[in-house]
């Protein structure tokens, strides 16, 4: 399992020039799965995502955890984390789980969120436009 995380301002996911999902200040996550992923694993990384200190504190140092800060969650599917490049210029995608799995996983990962936080969501395999204003810029992988 491999997570993308932003910190983000204003934030927002379309479908056909609709808003699904959008997030004022918090977190964007880009989420993919592979062959072999537990739900063990996604209840550690959500743990380690909601206390990232990656937040400014009083003094503008990034001490503050989303919880500490507030804000909410974007939470988008991303199975291109797992694309490998190492035959050459065109992705292969073996190591991505297969799509009934991930979509269960993917669903039980933001339902684990939200016992914590807002989670806002694009579509699951669907082609969408993701706008983000990351601050920082802050973005860090995490993987389990």
């Amino acid at each position: 399992m491999r997570v993308l995380v932003q910190r983000s301002g204003k934030s927002y996911v379309s479908i056909d020039e609709r808003v699904v999902g959008k997030i004022e200040d918090g977190l964007v996550l880009f989420v993919g799965f592979t062959e072999g992923d537990t739900i063990e694993e996604i209840k550690y990384l959500v743990k380690k995502i909601l206390h990232l200190r990656i937040f400014p504190d009083d003094e503008g140092v990034m001490n503050k955890s989303i919880l500490d800060y507030g804000g909410s969650i974007l939470s988008i599917s991303q199975f291109t984390l797992y694309a490998d490049t190492v035959k050459g210029n065109r992705p292969s995608y073996v190591k991505v789980m297969n799509r009934e799995k991930a979509v269960e996983l993917y669903w039980l990962f933001n339902e684990e969120l939200r016992k914590y936080i807002k989670v806002e969501t694009g579509e699951f395999g669907a082609d969408m436009i993701v706008s983000i204003s990351n601050i920082g810029p802050t973005t860090i992988l995490l993987e389990k």
